[in-house]
């Protein structure tokens, strides 16, 4: 019998036998958080990526900062032996066999499983304008693709950012810090369209100005120019922005290829519950593929980031481990974009309305997004306070009177955070 298909001890079979396909944050948390569970039976974290498991928000800030840095490590080296996770790294999952419960390897070789979670995260969106296929234009997803960029950077060259969203602007600060003449190119009216209010963008496009990068909106990418090594932009206006390299961040796709080819549910991600279950009861997804019930927007829908990844992994453990729960945690997201350290809490998708909160050190300040008078997220900058007191908001169901929001009167917004927790109790 083959390893991949051979007998569990008494102990796992009683258990089961659980693969993880994608060891990102999601996968690596959950097969932690199982053994944490008291799950006794056998663990298969798969990656397809080389890299033993790291944290991916470092690769567009810190990691790009020193060409010696190393990758960070999710967990220690000796842990996945220590917890008896198999971790297997450079495999590739092709199919899954859902009436015979095993997924098939790139190389052939099966691998049973009596529950298996896909948590393949999402792939860079690429830039299909002709010249894409350039040297010197760099997605920027994972550890390889930061090394090649890394390896590649001028120290006072000319760079063209393409995409105003988390990725592209940390980058553009990053790059920006370290001598280059940075443009930043979106073809939304403003930064951060699908991601904040129209405030807090304001004041990180006036942050980005003040440290000298260009930025462009409403206008998009009619090619690559270059023979062979990109040598600028040229912009659907006619308008040629020259570069040494081209860095583009444009949004990111789902992994559900896997899933699609095998029947499940999948639209813009692959569709789960609330208890993060598929179309398939023996297969369930988490991280930034699974496009699960959010509570809070009553909606289905996928959320990028390593709060979300890490709780739905807590979750699930939970789950799988014979005590059912709900994933229905307050998102939350942070990005460093240069000095700037935005934090949200809470999905701002459906609001109508900005109370916006400026405090007197210029861009520093709050923003609470309203949705039918309601609130439903908070985003503040350089503000760390304000953004747990958001998140307890959120998580109570509280909105505060209205004038103490738009004063930012913290003491008000504690007390009635206070209140409904004493009436809740």
């Amino acid at each position: 019998m083959r390893e991949d298909l051979r007998d569990l001890s008494p102990k796992e079979s009683e258990a089961g036998n659980i693969v993880i396909v994608g060891a990102g944050h999601a996968g690596t948390q959950l097969a932690a958080s199982l053994r944490e569970e008291g799950f006794a039976g056998r663990i298969v974290l798969i990656s397809r990526e080389a890299e033993a498991p790291y944290h991916k928000p470092p690769l567009s800030k810190s990691f790009m900062k020193d060409s010696e840095a190393p990758l960070q490590p999710l967990r220690g080296e000796r842990f996945f032996h220590d917890h008896d996770i198999d971790l297997r790294l450079a495999v590739q999952v092709d199919e899954i066999d859902r009436a015979a419960k095993q997924v098939i390897m790139s190389d052939g070789g099966r691998l049973a499983y009596s529950k298996l979670v896909l948590a393949a995260g999402a792939s860079a969106r690429r830039l299909t304008v002709p010249g894409a296929d350039q040297t010197g234009l760099f997605h920027l997803r994972t550890a390889q693709d930061a090394r090649k960029m890394r390896s590649a950077m001028p120290r006072h060259g000319r760079v063209v950012v393409i995409g105003g969203g988390f990725i592209g602007l940390e980058a553009a600060a990053m790059l920006r810090a370290r001598g280059s003449a940075v443009e930043v190119v979106e073809l939304a009216p403003r930064l951060l369209g699908r991601a904040v209010s129209a405030t807090t963008a304001e004041a990180i496009a006036e942050d980005l100005a003040l440290q000298g990068v260009v930025v462009r909106c409403g206008i998009g990418v009619d090619r690559i120019l270059g023979d062979g090594k990109v040598s600028g932009v040229l912009l659907e206006d006619g308008t040629e922005l020259p570069a040494d390299m081209v860095v583009v961040g444009i949004g990111a796709v789902p992994e559900d290829d896997l899933a699609r080819r095998s029947g499940l549910g999948c639209d813009g991600g692959i569709e789960t519950d609330g208890l993060l279950v598929t179309s398939d009861p023996s297969i369930f997804a988490i991280g930034d593929c699974a496009a699960f019930h959010q509570a809070h927007l009553n909606a289905r829908t996928r959320v990028e980031s390593v709060q979300n990844a890490n709780d739905q992994a807590r979750v699930l453990a939970r789950t799988l481990t014979g005590n059912p729960t709900v994933y229905d945690a307050v998102p939350w997201f942070w990005s460093d974009i240069g000095a700037l350290k935005l934090q949200i809490a809470g999905l701002a998708v459906t609001a109508d309305e900005d109370i916006a909160v400026f405090l007197a050190m210029g861009p520093c300040g709050r923003s609470g997004a309203l949705q039918g008078g309601r609130l439903v997220a908070v985003e503040t900058l350089n503000d760390p306070g304000a953004h747990m007191l958001g998140r307890r908001l959120l998580a109570g169901g509280v909105t505060p009177d209205r004038a103490a929001m738009e004063a930012g009167d913290r003491a008000a917004l504690k007390s009635a955070c206070a209140a409904s927790q004493s009436m809740s109790d």
